[in-house]
């Protein structure tokens, strides 16, 4: 009799578990989806056009001295864009071409300034000192 009540136990125990299994797999796959959707929410999504000006970043320069230098290479020109956000470089003074990742990119918009006839130019000068 007692084997019979022990062994029903033993059943029970071995549910409730698996149900505490069940219930914890849900909530892990529901904090990923959230996690995923607040990622993604603050991914920039790049598109470049044929013939777009880009700069490309350099994350080998931080191995260089000269902290004040620019990450950032270019411009170069997009020749091709490839599925999942391969694109194909060519630099003005270089005939080859370059294969990267659109994350290391940026739209480049040095020529844009250049055509913009009016500047606007603020000289720096040192403060008047005040004399006793």
């Amino acid at each position: 009799m007692r084997f019979e009540k022990a062994g029903a136990e033993r059943k029970l125990q071995l549910q409730e578990l698996e149900s505490l299994h069940l219930e914890a797999y849900e909530n892990s796959r529901l904090y990923k989806k959230k996690m995923k959707a607040v990622h993604d929410k603050y991914i920039k999504k790049r598109e470049f056009q044929l013939g777009d000006l880009v700069l490309l970043y350099n994350s080998r320069l931080r191995l260089m001295p000269g902290k004040l230098r620019s990450r950032w290479e270019g411009p170069y020109r997009v020749e091709k864009a490839e599925p999942y956000g391969v694109f194909h470089l060519s630099h003005p003074s270089r005939s080859d071409f370059i294969k990267v990742n659109g994350h290391r990119l940026k739209l480049y918009h040095g020529e844009k300034m250049k055509k913009n006839k009016e500047l606007e130019i603020f000289l720096l000068e040192d403060p008047p000192i005040a004399e006793d």
